[in-house]
């Protein structure tokens, strides 16, 4: 882990719009690191529940599968939330939907754009993938010592170089104007707090909102998981954020893969 050397994120105008109890209190941001997921998850030095970690680069930066995700240096937003304190009862699907819908939020709120999620963990606008989420945990026996939560929000990158599933956008291209990544990651945190406390006292009141900004609803979806591939309607989420797909021989349940439109 390499500290900065530079001023490329301005804490005070973070601090300034954080409106938050626990969710980024603590905040640290590291020039370089292999990925803010691994990190917060082995160390042992970072221990407060809700601390932040940020990284202007990851060189080992992934998405779900080990799939690869790569930023440009301090154009981004790449950084994970760890969360230690009242994990027994917490439902894991409701953490990455409400992760996915604080983003969304953020930015129908602060760029007004026209946000859509994609199940389980993809932020979309104008049907490009602009953020994503990765939930990763610990545990201890039976139990769940922590849960660290990666998000990587493509903020003023304008290229992407490579072949991806979904082809990636970025919040300046969407908006048309260079963003403030301090009132960004400052907006996603308050809303992520929120989201959390909505998830113990109202999960109905976070799944409808997810509900809400997911268009593959009602659509003809294929499923992939592990080479095998399966066919249906989309015809909700469970409340414990499971897919209920129809099919002609009934209805199951998808607990993992990767869904697309057919």
């Amino acid at each position: 882990m390499k500290p900065i050397d530079r001023k490329s994120f301005n804490h005070e105008d973070f601090y300034i719009k954080l409106d938050t109890e626990v969710v980024g209190r603590n905040f640290i941001e590291v020039d370089e690191i292999d990925s803010t997921n691994s990190f917060l998850l082995r160390t042992d030095e970072y221990t407060q529940n809700g601390t932040v970690i940020m990284a202007d680069f990851q060189t080992e930066g992934r998405g779900r599968r080990d799939r690869e995700w790569s930023s440009m240096k301090e154009q981004n937003l790449t950084f994970s939330v760890l969360l230690n304190e009242n994990l027994d009862d917490v439902n894991i699907n409701l953490l990455i939907l409400g992760s996915a819908l604080a983003v969304a939020q953020s930015l129908e709120y602060l760029y007004q754009l026209k946000v859509n999620l994609k199940w389980p963990n993809d932020v979309l606008v104008n049907g490009k993938k602009i953020a994503g989420i990765l939930l990763e945990s610990t545990s201890r026996g039976s139990n769940i010592d922590k849960l660290v939560i990666g998000f990587g929000i493509n903020v003023n990158q304008m290229n992407f170089p490579g072949k991806y599933n979904i082809i990636p956008t970025s919040v300046k291209s969407e908006f048309k104007s260079t963003v403030n990544r301090e009132r960004l990651l400052a907006e996603v945190l308050n809303n992520l707090e929120q989201t959390f406390q909505d998830i113990y006292t109202s999960p109905e009141k976070v799944l409808n909102a997810w509900r809400d900004r997911c268009k593959m609803i009602g659509e003809k979806i294929k499923v992939e998981d592990d080479g095998k591939i399966k066919y249906g309607i989309f015809e909700n989420i469970t409340d414990n954020g499971f897919i209920i797909l129809k099919t002609a021989a009934g209805k199951e349940l998808i607990h993992i893969g990767d869904v697309s439109i057919r």
